[in-house]
């Protein structure tokens, strides 16, 4: 006999239409050994600048630091676990397009939070549809920017949505 799955609570209300400066943050996540490990089995990438202790010593660094890509990953898991974001998710429609940089390392232990802020939007980019660019920043414990990545999205219009 197979049991039913539990509904999915219902989307938070959007109060009202996303504007330029909106802005949430996620939960914390500490990065850790076994997610560089992880990441690079799954990704193949054994730069030793990640994997190997004595040469990451040497570096400019004095340590292992986590992939890049790694990091972004987490950003972006952590923003859709967001409440801010749920809000969002019944309007969202596609990702277009992804620019981001990588300030500073981020280290093992590290434990960074996501603040995400509107920095553009474009109403009825198409009908029905706005053009939001989400800048989401991933910010360690010492209030370093580690990634800021901007997010291109389509969203289903929000206006008439307060």
């Amino acid at each position: 006999m197979q049991s039913a799955s539990p509904a999915s609570p219902p989307p938070l209300p959007v109060q009202q239409p996303l504007e330029v400066g909106h802005r949430f943050e996620s939960a914390g996540r500490t990065i850790t050994e076994g997610d560089i490990v992880n990441f690079a089995c799954l990704s193949g990438d054994f730069n030793r600048l990640h994997v190997d202790h004595e040469y990451a010593s040497a570096t400019p660094f004095g340590q292992r630091i986590a992939h890049g890509l790694l990091v972004l990953s987490v950003l972006s898991g952590l923003t859709t676990q967001s409440s801010g974001y749920r809000q969002l998710e019944p309007y969202v429609l596609a990702l277009i397009d992804i620019h981001c940089r990588f300030p500073k390392p981020t280290f093992i232990g590290d434990t960074i939070v996501v603040r995400v802020t509107v920095a553009e939007k474009t109403g009825q980019y198409r009908p029905g549809k706005d053009k939001v660019v989400f800048r989401r920043e991933a910010i360690n414990q010492r209030g370093e920017v580690v990634v800021q990545a901007d997010f291109a999205m389509i969203l289903r219009s929000m206006e008439g949505a307060a």
